[in-house]
């Protein structure tokens, strides 16, 4: 069976498409640009990605969803939010946790993107959507959870022809399961950038760059992007 992924280059997204990619012909992934701070990082080790797979790689820009966005992960007058280990390891999302995910949300920005690809997947014939939503960010963010995917699932039973489905490998995974899950499937991971910042190297404050610091730490095993960049 054949599948499109989204692909950011983030961990999560990095670790779908390697899993997937090891029953699935992945025929092309796609990455937007929507103005998010770490865009040209995100671009440049997608297409990394995609060579070390020997897949497709398409760049949808998506100018007018920036116009839109006021928070963090889009407006650079807006300081991105730093976050502790404390924060992120209560078992619970906490109003640190969920005013951090307010200060990145970007309007209905999974549902853009699912549509946009949905249309890619159909016109291919393509029986899969492969996406990185996970069970730890689906506690802050809504549109990561199992409930989510089984609606867009029922969406596309109405709008594709060929009943498209999302494939979510990593939706009941926390970061540590999926970051071994990611090097039993030999994903590139030293070209996955997790980053809210778009610097040369990882700021490793904002909340993406702390649950992917825990992860790596919780597996035992060093990160190969901080590896490849000599941290």
């Amino acid at each position: 069976m054949k599948a499109i992924t989204l692909l950011s280059s983030g961990l999560d997204s990095v670790a779908a498409l390697a899993i997937a990619a090891e029953d699935l012909d992945i025929e092309m992934a796609i990455t937007f640009d929507y103005g998010q701070r770490a865009r040209e990082r995100e671009i440049e080790y997608s297409q990394k990605v995609c060579e070390y797979f020997g897949i497709e790689h398409r760049i949808i820009k998506l100018d007018w969803l920036s116009e839109i966005t006021s928070t963090s992960l889009v407006n650079r007058d807006v300081e991105v939010p730093s976050l502790s280990l404390e924060d992120i390891d209560k078992a619970a999302p906490s109003e640190i946790t969920d005013s951090s995910a307010k200060a990145v949300w970007v309007p209905n920005r999974n549902g853009v993107m699912l549509n946009i690809t949905g249309s890619f997947a159909e016109s291919r014939e393509c029986d899969y959507l492969v996406v990185g939503f996970n069970g730890e960010e689906a506690g802050t963010f809504p549109d990561n959870s199992l409930a989510y995917v089984q609606a867009m699932d029922r969406a596309f039973s109405y709008s594709t022809q060929n009943g498209v489905k999302i494939l979510a490998p990593l939706i009941e995974l926390g970061k540590t399961e999926i970051v071994r899950r990611a090097l039993e499937a030999k994903a590139p991971l030293e070209y996955s950038w997790s980053c809210y910042q778009g610097g040369k190297i990882p700021c490793g404050k904002c909340e993406s760059c702390v649950r992917r610091a825990r992860a790596f730490k919780n597996a035992g095993v060093k990160d190969p992007l901080l590896e490849r960049l000599g941290i």
